[in-house]
This record gives structure tokens, sequence and C-alpha cells, in this order.
């Protein structure tokens, strides 16, 4: 049913852009050569498993001055407010030009983002006991509550990135700063409670976050969240032929991520590194290709406080999702944020193959089909401190030192793709251990990478 759901969802959301976009053409066929300001309004509607339907709005602004550089824009402005089922809510202003700075990309973000109950289930992955019973309802005899491996995060963020070309066209350097707020507290079931059915409000006991503070496995220090501002630098080697849906080409790069003490992180200053690395082979040309991924992410020194071991460095996104490992945007079908550790690799196998295509409202059409399989492991692990962990609980029921090892999974998509550079994507994930859950569907725009 599920399924059924989402691939409803997903040719609604198609059809949906398909018209705008159809009608956009048609009404600026006579007048190819876009100038000044444009703007485009679309709702926000997506599909994703670990956080439910999306609905919402989106916006985005270009301004092409005389038309000389169209259909390149010289400005990008891009606005969203969007919530999610399950309690998610984006509220996010994006910027993008080559031209404010002659020479220079900059990339700005500024995002207010909120979750109701983040998924949070320990850390270095296999060795936090994932119990699935305890927030199953249906299991009378072993449940706690469906909130037991959740907490509540805000996250308020500022970000701007730069990037320029060195005399070797292929490799850029990128630098960056950051502000981040992270405000976190326990799930607030009165909140969720409110106006429900007795039968159907949620048991107001501790879960797995509170007990962690408890028993000073999370410090007391970082329990409520905090401040991490950072800088970046870092080098990125591009020779995709085509960046929003490569045939051939590599994309690699590798970034130093810091967030010292004299910056406003206090106690909890640290610094990691990320070297990634995206290959695009064409197996039978413009129909089948093979691309893959592969992703480091550790610790080179400092204190990462446990609201930050998730967040996902790179040397630019234009995503609002930066959380991992595990679920929508690293590990398809596996728990989102389920592998969790001070460093870790993960990677990505794809074949994509381009099986019909057509033309529909004058815009080119294909269809496309991929398989995949992802994998990663915690390879830096967090150091836990049980020593304050009462007696009278069984250990074995939250920690297991060195069950840790490779979390997969595997599944397939359907590609959606207009122009080549149009793409709705829904992806099924399962994963092959069942401590990473049941599975994920994620329906949303373009390809993981």
């Amino acid at each position: 049913m599920k399924l059924k759901r989402s691939l409803l969802t997903t040719l609604f959301l198609f059809v949906t852009m398909m018209g705008l976009l159809a009608q956009d053409e048609q009404a600026s066929e006579p007048k190819r050569i876009k100038t000044g300001w444009t703007f485009g309004a679309l709702p926000a509607v997506s599909y994703n498993t670990d956080l439910g339907f999306q609905y919402g709005a989106l916006v985005n602004f270009f301004y092409y001055g005389d038309g000389k550089t169209y259909p390149k824009y010289l400005h990008s402005l891009y606005g969203e407010v969007s919530r999610y089922t399950k309690g998610s809510g984006i509220n996010r202003f994006f910027y993008d030009s080559e031209h404010l700075i002659p020479g220079i990309r900059i990339t700005s973000d500024l995002s207010y983002l909120t979750e109701k109950a983040l998924d949070f289930y320990g850390f270095n992955g296999y060795d936090a006991v994932f119990n699935k019973e305890w927030s199953d309802d249906t299991d009378t005899a072993n449940y706690i509550s469906r909130m037991f491996y959740r907490h509540e995060r805000k996250m308020f963020r500022f970000m701007t990135d730069f990037q320029g070309k060195f005399g070797y066209k292929p490799l850029r350097w990128v630098a960056g700063f950051g502000v981040l707020k992270n405000t976190i507290a326990p799930v607030d079931i009165e909140r969720l409670n409110k106006g429900k059915d007795d039968e159907d409000k949620l048991p107001d006991v501790p879960g797995l976050y509170d007990k962690y503070v408890e028993w000073g496995v999370i410090d007391a220090g970082e329990k409520d969240g905090g401040w991490s501002n950072y800088l970046k630098v870092g080098l990125v080697f591009d020779t995709r032929d085509f960046e929003p849906n490569p045939m051939k080409g590599i994309w690699s790069e590798v970034v130093l991520f810091a967030a010292p003490g004299f910056l406003g992180n206090g106690d909890y200053g640290f610094a990691k590194i990320s070297a990634t690395h995206r290959q695009y082979f064409t197996l039978v040309k413009d129909k089948l290709s093979f691309v893959y991924r592969l992703n480091y992410q550790g610790t080179i020194g400092g204190k990462v406080p446990f609201y930050m071991q998730p967040y996902m460095i790179n040397s630019f996104s234009n995503s609002s999702n930066t959380d991992g490992l595990g679920g929508s945007k690293t590990l398809r079908g596996v728990m989102r944020n389920r592998v969790v550790g001070d460093g870790f690799a993960y990677g990505n196998a794809e074949f994509r193959w381009k099986f019909f295509r057509t033309e529909l409202w004058k815009q080119n059409i294909y269809l496309g089909l991929n398989t995949f399989v992802d994998a990663g492991q915690v390879l830096q692990k967090t150091e836990i401190n049980t020593t304050n962990v009462p007696a009278s609980v069984n250990l074995k029921d939250y920690f297991l030192d060195g069950d840790e090892k490779m979390h997969a999974s595997y599944g397939a998509g359907l590609g959606i793709v207009m122009n080549e550079n149009f793409i709705v994507a829904v992806d099924y994930g399962r994963p092959f251990d069942k401590r990473d859950g049941s599975g994920g569907i994620y329906i949303g725009l373009n390809y993981l990478f």
C-alpha cells in the first residue's frame, strides 16, 4: 500500500511540474532569450519513509541581466517553507551566483530547520543495540514508546561557501564559514498527545536520549545543544560531462572542517576531514552507465559534541538535509542516523539504465531504472563512558562492545527525467540486517549523486 501511494505521489509531482514547465516553455517560445528577473513558484511535494510526506511551497528567482549569459543566470534566489507529516520543518533561503564576486562562485544558506522527533540510536553503529520491539506499539509485551529512539532538535544555520578555479581547469579551490546553533530537548510528549484519545496517546516515559543524559553518556555541557561555528577549506577535481546527470567523468573533493574553541565553541572545539570520490562510466552510449561514490569522514582533533556527529561535511551543498549515515542521502533503506561515530566510511554503487525516450509537451522525456547497493561502517568510534549506568540496568540491552560491522542495503529506483536535467527520482532500499530497520521509500528531485 505504501509503495502504491508513493508511486502515485511521484506521478502527481511529475505531472504537476511538467505541466507548469510546459506552460512556461510555450509562453516564452517566441522570446527565447530571457533578460532581467524571472521566477517560478511550485508546491514542495515529496515523500520519505523517515520523514513522511512533504507539503509546502518554494519559489526560485533568477536574474539574467541583459541576457548575454542566458541560459546561465547571473543570480539565483531560492526560498522554501515546508513541513513533513512526521514533524520536520524547513524554512530556508539560498543564494547562488558567479557574478557577485567576479571569477568566484558564492553560495549562501540561511535556514531554520526543526525536528520534533529526530532519529537517535546511540553511537558506533551495531555497538548501540536497537530493540525494535521497544518502539513497536503492536508488541504489547515489550513496547515502551514509539518515541523511544527520538529527540527534538531545532537548528539555526547560516553558511557561505566560495569556489574559484586554478589554472588547471578541472581543479578548483573551496573555502567557507558557517554558524550552527543546535537546540536539543527530549520529545515533547505532552504536545504530541494534545487532542488525542487516551488509547492513542504516547506514554510519557524516558527515551534513549534521556537515559544517555541521566547516565552521563552524553555530557551535561552538550545535552541541550550549543554553537558550532566553523571554517572550511578544500580542493575539488571535476571532469563530469554534464553536472545534473553525468554519464562519464570524475568528481572528487577533500575538505578540512574546523570548529575551534576560540570561535565560540567552548569545550567542544573539533576538526574533521572529509574525502569523497565519485566516478561515472558509460557502458552503452546514452543508455547505460555505472556510477559509484566513496566517502571517508573522520575526526582529527578535539571533542565533537554528540549533536554534530551525524553532520555530513562537503565542499558545497544546495540541500537542506545534512544528516547521515542512513536514509535518503547516504544508505538508502537503513534508518536515518543509524551509523554515528567519530569517523566512518560509506559507499554507493549503482547502474542507471535509460530504457524509454519520448517527447511530451515539446519536452524531451526519458524513463530510467536503477539498481544499487549502499554500505557504510564506523571506523573511528565515539568513546562511551558507562560507569554511571545503574547496576539494575542490563548493559547488553543498550551497549555491545565490538559488534560494529558493515551496514549494507540494496534496492532499485525509477527516474523520470525532462531535458536531461530535471529529475524526479523514487528509490526503494532495504537493509541486509534487520538491526538497520525494515527499509525505506524516498521520492524527491535529482539522483543521489
